[in-house]
């Protein structure tokens, strides 16, 4: 068994020259945003034991910003908060896959 319930990963990656990149779309505060939102809900508990990381390159940057959530290993795209909130809400908290955002 995973020592986390759920590892969310965050590409924050920012490539030079303007290239796509997930941190073009604001990832870094949207990541941040996230980890808040997964402590105020105390999911990040001992009996929940959810993580938030950051991640460098997840080689996907033409479908980004993307979130990577395992052990499911489900890949997300998002355009803003209400988003990340409904990956939070269905995904994190209720183990329930959110279609219209997986790539």
């Amino acid at each position: 068994m995973s020592y986390y319930q759920r590892h969310v990963f965050f590409c924050v990656n920012q490539r030079e020259g303007g290239a796509a990149c997930c941190n073009n779309h604001g990832a870094q505060a949207m990541r941040d945003y996230a980890k808040e939102r997964v402590k105020m809900l105390r999911l990040d508990s001992k009996s929940k034991r959810v993580r938030v990381n950051n991640a460098g390159c997840l080689d996907r940057c033409n479908e980004g910003p993307v979130i990577v959530v395992y052990p499911e290993d489900v890949w997300y795209t998002y355009v803003d908060k209400e988003d990340i909130d409904e990956i939070i809400e269905e995904h994190l908290r209720n183990g329930r896959v959110v279609e219209r955002l997986r790539i």
